[in-house]
């Protein structure tokens, strides 16, 4: 498709959601993957976007320390070289400051292992164990200034059991996600922000 959307997929480890967004964008999909950027030289997911024929491009923040501004000035350059419509952050490891945000704004999506807006941040998985819920599951929303509160656009549930532990449900939540985002991505791209709910 020639008049398809270009989508940026930022990583920083494995990239399994970023593959599960590359392997849906096919056929009659409104969009095709242009890059595949990590701040991380050694992330796994790079070698899988390259042998699946995507251009990839690395922005290690270490040489940076203590100027965010600088890192995310270089980490913008593959994104707007690339002429990507999207940017979706699969596993991105790094907090984005509003400056970078603001230059994507609309247009970048994040998923996040948690039922937003409970458990912002790291160890969700962890964190809803020890407050004894009885679900949890990912979230997919648009990314703005503030972490992990933008526009929901997504959420998928799993049921908490009583002998899990943070591994055990964060591998139930991760396949939930790696069918979640695909779906949000296709109905983003096609300009519907409604929610899409999966239990």
């Amino acid at each position: 498709m020639s008049d398809s959307k270009q989508v940026a997929i930022l990583i920083s480890g494995g990239g399994s959601n970023m593959m599960t967004l590359v392997d849906s964008m096919t056929g009659d999909h409104p969009a095709r993957p242009c890059l595949v950027l990590s701040n991380n030289a050694d992330a796994g997911g790079l070698k899988k976007a390259a042998a699946a024929g995507i251009a990839t491009a690395v922005v290690d923040h270490r040489p940076f320390k203590g100027d965010r501004q600088a890192f995310e000035a270089e980490l913008a350059k593959p994104i707007l070289d690339s002429g990507a419509d999207i940017v979706c952050l699969a596993g991105f490891m790094r907090v984005l400051t509003a400056g970078f945000v603001s230059q994507f704004q609309g247009r970048m999506l994040n998923i996040h292992p948690s039922l937003l807006p409970k458990y912002t941040g790291l160890h969700t998985h962890a964190r809803a164990l020890a407050a004894g819920d009885t679900e949890h599951g990912c979230s997919v929303h648009e990314v703005t200034a503030v972490l992990d509160d933008g526009p929901l656009l997504g959420q998928a549930r799993v049921p908490i059991l009583s002998d899990d532990t943070p591994e055990t449900l964060a591998a139930r939540v991760l396949k939930q996600e790696h069918i979640l985002y695909p779906a949000v991505l296709r109905r983003f791209t096609a300009g519907d922000r409604n929610p899409v709910l999966l239990d």
